[in-house]
């Protein structure tokens, strides 16, 4: 009985080794793959989809999107972000001091890098064991993608609102325009709903919103001259 017991736990042990290293590889072809390809779908996609908030999404290319909403999200969500490794250290220190003196609130500090590794391979959630993975794949995507595919997938996968993923779908369902055409003021407005889409909405402007946009709209004029930004926007 005792070898009995024994060979199936080395039979287990290589099944689980040999599935950790198809998962690996698999993984590591998805993150070279999407360099060129854009992700079917993402969890939170599907998620919305599924319990029924409805999933609008059109994904558009870098070159199709107005250099102002690019320099809207960088200015509203990550203003280093063409600086930066995928990590804003200074700000996660900061969010982590807030976090233990107000335990009953959390700040967040996460880069548009990690936001997209996030959206992109993974679920909504604070457990430790997402986070993470949420550190590999920011790893991962800074050295294999690039900031410029980086901050393309973010435009084209991240939620601007109820159940609508992306600056194209978001342009359409506010403006009735393309996101090409999206002028300064209307991608201030979609990247002051960031924080939270489905509670911070663009249309009707929510009161957060219309409070938020005119700021973002400052930190843009303050930030489209730097020559890191201009060659993002291009």
């Amino acid at each position: 009985m005792a070898i009995k017991t024994r060979g199936l736990g080395l039979r287990v042990l290589r099944f689980l080794k040999r599935l950790f290293i198809f998962l690996f590889f698999f993984q590591l072809f998805y993150i070279f793959l999407l360099k060129w390809v854009n992700p079917p779908v993402t969890l939170t996609q599907l998620g919305s989809w599924i319990t029924g908030n409805g999933l609008k999404r059109d994904y558009v290319s870098f070159r199709d999107m107005s250099p102002y909403a690019k320099l809207a999200v960088i200015s509203s969500e990550d203003q280093l972000f063409p600086d930066h490794s995928g990590f804003d250290w200074k700000h996660i220190e900061k969010a982590m001091e807030y976090n233990k003196r107000k335990p009953g609130r959390v700040r967040g500090a996460s880069t548009i890098s990690q936001q997209v590794a996030k959206n992109v391979f993974l679920w909504q959630g604070r457990s430790w064991f997402r986070k993470a993975l949420e550190v590999y794949f920011t790893f991962m995507i800074e050295k294999i993608w690039g900031k410029e595919r980086i901050l393309e997938m973010y435009l084209n996968v991240s939620e601007m609102g109820t159940g609508v993923f992306g600056i194209e779908a978001a342009s359409r369902n506010y403006f009735d325009k393309p996101a090409k055409q999206l002028n300064r003021q209307e991608a201030a407005m979609i990247a002051a709903c960031l924080p939270n889409p489905k509670k911070y909405t663009v249309k009707p402007v929510s009161g957060y919103v219309a409070g938020r946009y005119p700021w973002v709209m400052k930190q843009m004029s303050n930030l489209q001259n730097d020559p890191d930004i201009q060659r993002l926007l291009q």
